[in-house]
């Protein structure tokens, strides 16, 4: 079954922020790039974010982001919004990715707030009003704190809400009042950027997920997508609360692209669990717990 359409959101209403497989050793694998990309708009997506922190895009260079990029556009693009993560704490860098993923055929640009510098919010402004002014593609802001130390303050998203390019926002600041300033104060579309929020998020009228946990159970998001669209807020909750051992097991016990790789190897649909340092792979203990918590969402026998 597909998302429900709307015209308000520009990259789809379900997007899976896409792990990278890789090999053994830790190279690329090109061709379960491709089978994880097909898997997931087959089984719902309508959209995919690739080199995202779940992509462990900090530790692919510029020339494996291209690749992946393009094999998955090779992979889905005639079906599902290919957005390309393109955010780093470098402005000049970021440009060169944007332009990357523009020539690449990408549908979109994901930009993460710059972590680490701590840049002013005016120095926000500046970083992005640029990035997108850089290509013709539209543009998903990414605010998560959690990770960046500096948020984008709702006046600066209301701000850079009036840039053409700029529709959309990954919303990870667990801030619903916030949140809801946003969507009264702009046209930004809100898509919910943190698994453990996304049916209050939708209630408040984001329109839809950028998920990681989507990986294994695209179906059900896709179920709550329809049901919170029909008014059935009572079936959303009971979907959402079918989803939270998941959630669980693939978010909170370590860093989610460890457990997410995991938790797609136990499926089946990769073959290695591996991921580059500083990152590692998931311990036999994690698993183990990985295990319980995906057969009490009723993903694993």
């Amino acid at each position: 079954m597909a998302p429900p359409q709307t015209p308000g959101a520009p990259f789809g209403r379900l997007l899976t922020a896409m792990i990278t497989p890789m090999t053994g050793d830790g190279s690329l694998d090109d061709a379960g790039v491709q089978a994880v990309a097909t898997n997931l708009v087959d089984a719902g997506n309508d959209g995919l974010v690739i080199s995202g922190t779940t992509g462990e895009s900090p530790t692919t260079s510029d020339e494996e982001k291209d690749r992946l990029l393009r094999g998955v556009i090779e992979a889905v693009g005639d079906r599902a919004h290919v957005v390309a993560g393109v955010g780093t704490n470098d402005t000049a860098h970021s440009i060169e990715l944007a332009k990357q993923a523009e020539k690449a055929g990408a549908s979109g640009l994901l930009l993460v707030t710059p972590y680490y510098s701590k840049p002013p919010q005016a120095g926000l402004l500046e970083h992005f009003r640029r990035i997108a002014d850089a290509t013709g593609l539209p543009v998903m802001l990414y605010d998560i704190p959690g990770r960046s130390a500096v948020p984008i303050k709702t006046d600066t998203l209301l701000r850079l809400a009036g840039h053409e390019r700029i529709v959309a926002v990954k919303d990870a600041k667990g801030d619903l009042y916030e949140t809801s300033r946003v969507l009264a104060g702009s046209d930004l579309a809100v898509y919910s950027g943190e698994d453990a929020l996304n049916l209050p998020l939708l209630a408040i009228g984001a329109v839809g997920m950028v998920s990681v946990v989507a990986h294994v159970c695209t179906d059900r998001y896709v179920a709550m997508l329809h049901a919170v669209d029909g008014g059935d807020l009572a079936h959303a909750r009971r979907i959402n609360a079918s989803v939270l051992p998941a959630v669980r097991g693939i978010m909170t016990r370590t860093q989610g692209a460890i457990m997410v790789k995991a938790a797609l190897q136990l499926l089946g649909v990769i073959e290695h669990r591996t991921t580059r340092p500083p990152l590692i792979d998931a311990t036999t203990d994690e698993v183990d717990l990985l295990k319980q918590d995906l057969a009490e969402a009723g993903l694993r026998r």
